[in-house]
């Protein structure tokens, strides 16, 4: 697995701690920073996975306006929250990331939502973010 893809799961695990908790996003990456610093063979994950995340937050309005926009019919908040975490991570990568091609976020997206969430959730995640990619 590349240090991307394990970057991605520790972003996707911060996301979606500081959802189920309903704590800030900032102090839930705060306290995974303090941790990461005791890990330094995990610094490569964890550079990318803090990229994410702060990408995240500081787009968070834009791109929870653009998964309401493009999931039709879901709100946000009826989403499962790892479909939640995964789709804010894919939307950033797609729109603000041009390290990224758009078919690895969407390929790496999917494939999270198939590991971690329904069984409905990869083609759910595929679909959104190919609308958005598209528009």
């Amino acid at each position: 697995m590349s240090a991307r893809s394990k970057a991605r799961k520790r972003a996707l695990d911060i996301l979606y701690q500081a959802d189920i908790r309903g704590d800030d996003l900032g102090v839930t990456l705060a306290a995974e920073a303090k941790r990461a610093a005791n890990e330094p063979a995990r610094e490569a994950s964890w550079l990318y996975a803090r990229e994410i995340v702060d990408g995240v937050i500081d787009a968070q309005s834009e791109i929870d306006e653009q998964i309401v926009t493009h999931a039709r019919d879901w709100k946000l908040e009826r989403m499962p929250a790892v479909d939640r975490a995964i789709l804010r991570m894919g939307v950033w990568e797609i729109l603000h990331n041009d390290q990224v091609p758009t078919a690895v976020a969407i390929d790496e997206a999917v494939e999270l939502a198939k590991e971690f969430s329904t069984d409905d959730s990869g083609s759910f995640v595929h679909a959104v973010l190919a609308r958005i990619a598209r528009s």
